[in-house]
């Protein structure tokens, strides 16, 4: 079930956008990136005919076709796109209160559990110094890719940091996660903690 409001001026307008694409059936695809964590960015793009994802929920509106990512779902509840025109030809709004929201299950794809863990548990702690680590992907072996940020780029206790703590943490909270890579440029120390 779709819970997205998508205005008649926001639907006019996006036909107007997809009417110039010289495109038959053309649609618009939402979902958002980076659900669930601070980053999260909830997106439209245009979904020509074959570019939909298995999984996506097709809505036929009343000026459009719109496709919604399976997985975004959850955080686009109560979204709402509008457009309001003005002199300088008008601003498309998305408002997506629940996309930063940490949405997750077992049943969550594991880089939702992963970021979740990461956002919600790793992060607070890494914040006193400065730094952060995110999700760069998960492997096909199982491994989580991270990338360390701020304090913790160059920091010379990373190594111990990514080992006793982010990757024992998401080990255990992570059913079949089999461990950490860390993709960071450690030789850059400019904002390292020292």
């Amino acid at each position: 079930m779709v819970n997205v409001t998508i205005t008649d001026s926001a639907q006019e307008y996006l036909a107007e956008l997809l009417s110039k694409q010289d495109c038959e059936g053309i649609a618009i695809r939402m979902f958002v990136a980076n659900p669930g964590t601070p980053q999260a960015e909830t997106c439209i793009a245009y979904c020509r005919p074959g570019e939909e994802q298995d999984g996506d929920v097709k809505l036929d509106l009343d000026k459009i076709s719109a496709y919604f990512e399976e997985r975004s779902l959850p955080f686009l509840e109560d979204a709402k796109v509008d457009y309001s025109p003005d002199r300088m030809g008008g601003q498309l709004t998305i408002r997506a209160p629940n996309s930063k929201m940490p949405q997750v299950t077992d049943d969550s794809p594991v880089e939702d559990r992963i970021n979740y863990v990461l956002y919600n548990e790793i992060n607070p702690g890494l914040a006193a110094h400065g730094g952060e680590v995110s999700l760069v992907e998960y492997t096909e072996d199982n491994y989580a890719v991270l990338k360390f940020g701020g304090g913790c780029q160059g920091c010379s206790a990373v190594d111990i940091t990514l080992k006793e703590g982010v990757e024992k943490t998401l080990i255990e909270k992570i059913p079949g996660l089999v461990g950490v890579r860390d993709m960071t440029d450690h030789s850059d120390t400019s904002n390292a903690y020292a």
